[in-house]
């Protein structure tokens, strides 16, 4: 009975059993694969057909751009080297890749200066987009719009100095004579500058001064630099100019709210390639006799009008998102409308208004290849026109097209990228 006794006795154990490894189906590539792609019957076959739709692709596009060749100087000498088997063209981008980038304008000993200007782009926007910068790196933001077009266009510097000049006065005088707020000092400032730039324009001789760059024209802007020029300028106008338009459409005003509910409806009800005619050809006749106004900035106030209107009315939603209780509270905090704006409404509204506002960005970075049909040689109208023109490379298509998909691509994945990274920095899905 002792030993009986003995071997019943309970076993306690004094140490930790180690971990169990998880499930093969619950770690790793096997859980994400389940989870994602075979989750039930319907995504397995999906997903299955869809891999078999991507092998199709591939195994004919991977063959064809492996086969590419680069260094020929006409289609005929690429056919010649492929020798009747199926292969891309590359030699039109490695020989035309000055022209898709620049235009065929642009003199290629001044490549340097918009390749300076697009790299300082990104000191410029660095402190706008990442918040956590230090803020004086902002007074750079504020010089390079003058200082890009300087380097751009190039001539005397003292056009771009005059114009800063002209953009700080108006600011001033805006918004500490007339208003007092933000938004007017700042349209004050820009339609002061473009006045005296105007004026800088008759006034200053070319070349004059002792830091003045080969001048360059308007009509001599072409290729890709054309397209960033035209979306990073109209973006930067559109944005504000929306948000006045938002503002407006809801002033208790009937005459603000009336020509801000007009100019939205009217210019949404018209394609933008109506304005770009009107660009072309009507624009110039609004402008004093003999004013010359350069065709790129009639079609900048053309594009700008247009992605304004659509940009007011994501911002008019993210207003309307808003709980009337945020209104109350500011009124309650005794604030008056700017300042209410200003602190607690528009923030909140920008922010839920993110995704609305990168959609139209990016649409409209790409909508900037219609200035090719008034004739304006952006990187489509420099691939439909000179480039397909030539006798050397007449037929190739999709070589051509693939390296602007390329480029657009990049651009506007990168736009993307940021606005995602911006939601979840701002946490737009929590207030």
């Amino acid at each position: 009975m002792s030993d009986i006794h003995a071997h019943s006795v309970a076993f306690v154990r004094d140490t930790q059993l180690p971990p169990a490894p998880p499930p093969v189906a619950e770690t790793g590539v096997v859980k994400w694969l389940r989870e994602n792609l075979f989750a039930n019957w319907a995504n397995g076959l999906l997903t299955i057909a869809a891999l078999y739709v991507i092998y199709l692709v591939a195994s004919a596009t991977v063959p064809w751009i492996v086969r590419g060749v680069w260094n020929t100087d006409s289609l005929a000498q690429c056919r010649e080297v492929l020798d009747g088997v199926s292969g891309a063209c590359f030699s039109v981008i490695s020989e035309r890749w000055n022209q898709l980038l620049f235009g065929f304008k642009y003199p290629s000993e001044l490549y340097w200066r918009p390749s300076l200007a697009f790299a300082m782009l990104f000191v410029a926007a660095a402190p706008v987009l990442f918040f956590d910068l230090p803020r004086k790196l902002l007074i750079f933001t504020g010089l390079y719009p003058f200082i890009a077009f300087w380097l751009i266009w190039g001539g005397s510097i003292l056009t771009p100095i005059v114009a800063l000049a002209g953009f700080i006065i108006g600011y001033f005088v805006y918004e500490r004579l007339v208003t007092g707020s933000f938004a007017a000092g700042f349209f004050g400032g820009v339609a002061t500058a473009f006045a005296i730039w105007f004026i800088g324009g008759w006034i200053i001789p070319d070349g004059a001064g002792l830091l003045a760059l080969e001048q360059v024209p308007s009509r001599d802007l072409g290729g890709f630099m054309l397209n960033m020029m035209l979306g990073v300028v109209c973006v930067s106008l559109s944005l504000p100019l929306g948000i006045a338009l938002a503002l407006g459409r809801q002033s208790n005003l009937p005459l603000i709210k009336g020509v801000c509910v007009v100019f939205i409806e009217f210019v949404r009800g018209v394609p933008l390639i109506t304005l770009l005619f009107v660009a072309n050809v009507m624009l110039s006749y609004f402008f004093p006799p003999g004013s010359g106004v350069d065709l790129f900035l009639r079609v900048v106030i053309m594009i700008t009008m247009f992605s304004a209107a659509y940009i007011a009315e994501v911002i008019r939603g993210g207003l309307a998102a808003l709980p009337k209780g945020q209104y109350e509270a500011a009124d309650s905090l005794g604030l008056d409308y700017p300042q209410a704006m200003r602190l607690i409404i528009l923030p909140q509204a920008l922010k839920i208004s993110i995704p609305g506002i990168v959609n139209i960005a990016v649409g409209l970075f790409k909508d900037t290849t219609l200035v090719s049909v008034i004739s304006m040689f952006d990187i489509v109208g420099m691939i439909r026109g000179p480039i397909l023109a030539s006798t050397e490379w007449n037929g190739v298509y999709w070589e051509l097209f693939m390296a602007a998909s390329v480029l657009f691509f990049v651009v506007c994945y990168g736009i993307s990228q940021y606005s995602q990274w911006l939601e979840r920095r701002l946490a737009t899905d929590h207030r």
